[in-house]
């Protein structure tokens, strides 16, 4: 077998600073609310670095690995995540947290079926375009199957409900389905059914419907539907140009809910200010960058559209949650990428990085393939 490159090492710094950056604001955010529940300030810290030594742990498992094995293993795994999915909506199964049963009780741990479920859409749909070398130019071939297995994870996950990781899905396809030369007519016959769908599942409830239109006009229902985005406002607003420094946070006493989870980004904000969020941004845009560079230099179609998805998941996700807490999108309840407390999304955030660091080393190929020269210096 062939040596495989090294892997993109300015992609492994920045998920390992974003990780690191992560650690240091859960325990910042979740200090007085773990103290105040569980008598422990460290509380969250400590799983939280459990579940960041299982992220490394995955990521080099997912970096060792030859991305192409995940090929003829697509419709396996998604299988698998379909039945995951299914089985949260169990009720002796799924536990319900924050109004919605989206987690699987194990005996020692809960696990987010959801985020499996992003990894495995992104393989199939991966696996699907680079079949053919039109990409994604046949809606019958392509288009359509690809609506249809994403719309199977959509439909189960919006029963839990999760919208934003519905959200997500669709981005995701989307993106990938543009990136595979979709024609753009196709695209907007899946952007025509996914959209109402949303929407009618949206105003269905009218708390959904204002919860979800709070964020044009958090003031209208301060106590109410704007709360959480108010707050995140008086959060990032009272931090200015440098922060109120590292563990100062007025707002995690109690006035900020989901403060180490959905809304870490206003903690960071308020305590590091302007230049700590930018910052931050600043990386998510430069993971984004790496990860489109390693698609352009795949050793093949399925390493090319595999990279992009996984890029364009973790990035979309990080946009987004940017996006509820300064009010520029609607509140969805998505964690930002290697930064929110959380082990299920952490780990598998971490070993999407993994395979993308495997995508940037190549695959493997026979050693008869190799060059004489290279093969004697292996």
């Amino acid at each position: 077998m062939t040596q495989r490159r090294a892997p993109d090492a300015v992609l492994l710094a920045i998920a390992g600073l974003l990780t690191a950056i992560g650690i240091v604001m859960v325990f910042s955010a979740s200090s007085a609310v773990a103290y105040t529940q569980y008598h422990d300030a460290a509380y969250y810290l400590k799983r939280e670095l459990l579940w960041a030594v299982v992220g490394a742990g995955a990521l080099v498992l997912g970096m060792r690995l030859d991305y192409t094995k995940l090929r003829p293993a697509a419709p396996w795994i998604f299988g698998i995540a379909v039945v995951l999915l299914a089985a949260v909506l169990i009720p002796s199964l799924g536990s319900i947290e924050g109004g919605a049963r989206r987690w699987l009780s194990l005996r020692l741990f809960t696990f987010e079926p959801s985020e499996f479920a992003k990894l495995a859409i992104v393989i199939l749909l991966a696996r699907l375009v680079s079949a053919r070398a039109d990409g994604a130019a046949s809606f019958a071939r392509v288009g359509f199957p690809a609506l249809f297995w994403v719309g199977v994870c959509f439909a189960l996950v919006m029963r839990q409900p999760d919208l934003g990781t519905a959200s997500i899905y669709l981005l995701t396809a989307f993106v990938m389905l543009f990136a595979s030369g979709a024609q753009l007519i196709h695209l907007a016959i899946e952007a025509a059914v996914a959209v109402p769908a949303l929407l009618g599942f949206i105003y269905a409830s009218p708390y959904r419907r204002d919860r979800f239109l709070a964020f044009l006009h958090p003031w209208k229902d301060p106590q109410g539907t704007g709360y959480h985005i108010i707050q995140s406002l008086y959060a990032l607003g009272s931090g200015g140009l440098f922060g109120l420094g590292l563990g100062q946070s007025r707002q995690k006493f109690g006035y900020l809910p989901a403060q180490h989870t959905d809304f870490i980004f206003s903690i960071i904000g308020e305590e590091l200010g302007f230049v700590g969020a930018a910052a931050v941004l600043i990386l998510f845009l430069a993971f984004a960058y790496r990860g489109v560079r390693i698609a352009m230099r795949a050793d093949d179609r399925f390493g090319y559209f595999l990279a992009i998805g996984l890029t364009a998941s973790i990035t979309i996700q990080a946009l987004i949650n940017i996006g509820v807490v300064t009010s520029s999108w609607p509140v969805t309840g998505v964690p930002l990428p290697f930064i929110s407390y959380g082990g299920t999304s952490l780990v598998m955030t971490l070993f999407g990085v993994g395979l993308l660091a495997s995508v940037s080393r190549g695959k493997r190929a026979p050693a008869s393939a190799m060059p004489v020269t290279q093969r004697k210096a292996s």
